[in-house]
Order: structure tokens, then C-alpha cells, then sequence
């Protein structure tokens, strides 16, 4: 897929879990379950123990079914390693340039971390495919999303931080382009339990909700 299709596909399918576990075992099992629930991407953090190789065998198992992503890149280096073991798109904490240039030269996407609207802008007019706005919750949730949304119309936002099945509607509203879950979606309770169906289950609501609110707001 081209970079300019994984984007599109990301945005199509408007959440992207966070799969933040313990070790390489259960990240391949959380993605499985995910993907059972309707939702066909996901985006593994290099913060877990062994995050390359959990890359590397949700690619080999799962291949073209799932859009894979690696997130928490600090660096181009990771990021790299990451492209080499089957991510496709990529995810940072914060805006850095080295990381955006390394993604589009083996033309992936990228979606760099940003909070304030100087940082927002710097990261887009950077060549950021998609801007992630973190930590969206802290900073007050939907209404800081619609308060950046004024200036920035143009600017796809994925808001990360404060994503949950009561809030997860209203960042729609507020003009996000697509959302980010993690622990409300893949929460560290079902993966202590081995409980993967509930993050099966959960996974179901929130597309649920993509879906109900994005035709809410077409006027269907």
C-alpha cells in the first residue's frame, strides 16, 4: 500500500489501539483480539519488552489482514527496525524531525505527537500525515480538540489521552479525524486476566461508536 493509502485506510477505520503490554505474547494475542472485535489495525509501542520481534510475528501471522503500526518511537533508528519487522505506519510521543524524514523516506506514514497549537503547527507544516494530539484528556478533552480545530481546520487530528466509550463520541464531534484508545480498549485488567474477550467486546463498542457518530454528523 502507498503512504497516502495506509493513511487513508487508518482514517477509514478511525480508531487505532494503543497495544501497551507486558510482553510479546500478549501484544500478539491483544491485536488478535482486536482484530476479532472489527478493528483492523493496531499500533504496538516500542515500550514493550521485545516490541520488535511482537512487530515481527503479528506481520507474519496476521499480514495484509491487519494495518500495523509501531508506537512511542523516540528515534529514527527504532523507527526503522520497526518498518524493517512489518510496521506500516508509525506513532511518536513528540514532534521530531528526524523521525517524520526517516518514515517518508521508505514512504510511511507518520503521526508525530504534539500538544500546543505552535507544536500542532510545527509537526504538520513538517509533513506530519496525521498529528496526534496528546495528552488530550489532560488538557480538556473534546474542547481543547474544537478550541485547536478553529485555526486548524485542515489539520487531521487523532487525540490520545483521555479516549474512552464516553468521551470517544464527543472527540468526534469536536472535529477529530479518527481516535486513539489504549488502556480503555486494551485495559492492563484483561491482560492480567488473559481476558481477550473483553478487549474483543470492547473493541466492538467503539467501532460501534465511530460508526453511529460519523453518520450522525453526515446528516444520515
Amino acid at each position: 500500500m502507498s503512504k497516502e493509502a495506509i493513511r487513508q485506510r487508518l482514517l477509514e477505520i478511525g480508531v487505532v489501539p494503543v497495544v501497551r503490554t507486558h510482553s510479546v505474547e500478549t501484544a500478539v494475542l491483544a491485536v488478535e483480539a482486536l482484530y476479532l472485535g472489527g478493528i483492523a489495525c493496531a499500533e504496538i509501542t516500542m515500550t514493550v519488552p521485545g516490541a520488535i520481534r511482537a512487530i515481527e510475528k503479528v506481520a507474519d501471522s496476521m499480514g495484509d489482514k491487519i494495518l500495523l503500526g509501531a508506537g512511542t518511537v523516540l528515534d529514527p533508528e527504532s523507527l526503522r527496525a520497526a518498518q524493517l519487522a512489518g510496521a506500516r505506519f508509525f506513532v511518536t510521543p513528540s514532534f521530531r524531525l528526524s523521525c517524520i524524514e526517516m518514515a517518508h523516506r521508505y514512504a510511511h506514514p507518520i503521526m508525530p505527537g504534539a500538544l500546543t497549537p505552535t507544536e500542532v503547527l510545527t509537526a504538520w507544516e513538517s509533513g506530519a500525515d496525521l498529528v496526534k494530539v496528546f495528552p488530550a484528556g489532560a488538557m480538556g478533552g473534546a474542547k481543547y480538540i474544537k478550541a485547536l480545530k478553529g485555526p486548524f481546520p485542515q489539520i487531521d487530528m487523532i487525540p490520545t489521552g483521555g479516549v474512552s466509550l464516553d468521551t470517544a463520541a464527543d472527540f468526534l464531534r469536536a472535529g477529530c479525524s479518527a481516535i486513539a484508545v489504549g488502556g480503555e480498549l486494551v485495559s492492563a485488567a484483561a491482560l492480567k486476566a488473559g481476558d481477550y474477550a473483553t478487549i474483543q467486546h470492547t473493541a466492538r463498542q467503539f467501532v460501534e461508536i465511530v460508526q453511529k457518530t460519523r453518520l450522525e454528523l453526515a446528516g444520515a
